[in-house]
């Protein structure tokens, strides 16, 4: 005869392993995994194609990755204008692959007739498909007035122009400013990426250079430019130029609504804060999900080994992923220490990489 007792306990033991079992399913299908990295639709928002060989568009595909190009006036680059013809045949070759989000010339903002220009160079743009505006860091830290002071981008000259952003409906792209690092020697530089950026050009490297404005002066400029501009659409580079602390970041998310910002080489900065704290990291990605945007900053040119480029690009998209969606203890080239990975769950995971994308940068084309 079987013991009623016994039985009882054996079923209710029974039902405790499945519930416990449907739990760690249900658990486990809360997350992506590595496995899940090609077949998860994905934006890059800040990359730089000045080239119309392909070889950069078609890998960044292989990766299930749509691209924004970003034009910049930077040295070293092609003049705006060849970038804008670079993205334009870029986007008819690819079409709903590839966006591109346009800039201006300021060296001659002095001009009487910058302004007048700078609007018609936009229209031209916003009529030729680009869907977002950039500014750069030489405002604010290269170019100066007939004074000798720097322009900044709170400057009155600027907000005729912001307006007509606004008014467009288009997204403000800023890289106002740089990493805090910037102001620090070498050897107090939080990750290897920065030490060996500044070594490389050192006339950036505000440290040498105490007669530029501070680091306060270009995140106020920046702030104060909000201030003017309410309900501006504005994507702050690089984390905002705020990437040294998740308390200094979340003070702007906090401050202005309209404000989200992109990893573009920074999601160093991201893994060295989460070794110092890693429940302070997930929480607020937790909090911030709804603004914050996954960006790499890659670029592609014809002087590039494109074989070589493409693995490396492909590998550090992947580490990246790792990072946001595994439970790895992991390591990263521009850091010292490792670090446990985020384990982000899916929902989350999906607006960094497409949904806050397609929320700060509407009208992106698509098939």
């Amino acid at each position: 005869m079987i013991n009623t007792k016994v039985l009882a306990l054996a079923t209710v033991l029974l039902s405790i392993q499945l519930t416990a079992c449907n739990e760690g399913q249900k658990d486990k299908s809360n997350y992506y995994t590595e496995g899940d990295y090609a077949s998860v639709e994905k934006y890059d928002s800040h990359v730089h194609i000045n080239t119309t060989n392909p070889w950069f568009i078609v890998h960044a595909r292989e990766d299930n990755f749509r691209l924004l190009d970003l034009n910049v006036e930077a040295p070293g680059l092609p003049s705006v204008e060849e970038q804008r013809g670079f993205s334009i045949a870029n986007v008819k070759a690819f079409p709903g692959e590839l966006a591109f989000v346009t800039t201006f010339d300021v060296n001659n903002w002095s001009d009487s007739n910058w302004q007048a220009k700078t609007l018609l160079y936009l229209k031209e743009s916003f009529d030729l498909g680009a869907i977002g505006v950039k500014v750069w860091k030489n405002i604010g830290m290269d170019i100066k007035d007939k004074d000798g002071k720097f322009l900044m981008i709170d400057n009155p000259r600027f907000d005729t122009v912001i307006d007509f952003i606004q008014k467009n409906n288009k997204t403000l792209v800023g890289h106002l400013g740089e990493p805090k690092n910037c102001w620090l020697p070498l050897d107090k530089m939080t990750v290897k990426n920065d030490r060996n950026y500044f070594t490389g050009h050192p006339q950036y490297h505000m440290f040498l250079h105490p007669e530029y404005p501070t680091y306060e002066n270009q995140v106020d400029a920046r702030d104060h430019m909000l201030e003017k501009h309410p309900g501006l659409r504005f994507c702050g580079a690089h984390l905002g130029s705020l990437e040294w602390s998740f308390d200094e970041l979340a003070k702007r998310l906090d401050k202005f609504p309209d404000m989200a910002v992109d990893m573009a080489e920074r999601i160093s900065h991201l893994q060295y804060l989460t070794t110092l704290d890693h429940q302070k990291a997930v929480d607020f990605f937790m909090k911030y999900q709804d603004r914050l945007i996954y960006a790499t900053d890659m670029s592609a040119s014809d002087d590039m080994d494109s074989t070589a480029k493409a693995k490396e690009y492909h590998d550090v998209r992947v580490a990246h992923w790792k990072y946001f969606t595994s439970d790895e203890t992991m390591t990263a080239p521009e850091l010292e220490n490792s670090f446990k990975a985020l384990h982000l769950p899916k929902d989350v995971v999906d607006k960094i990489y497409r949904r806050n994308f397609e929320k700060w940068f509407p009208g992106y084309p698509r098939k």
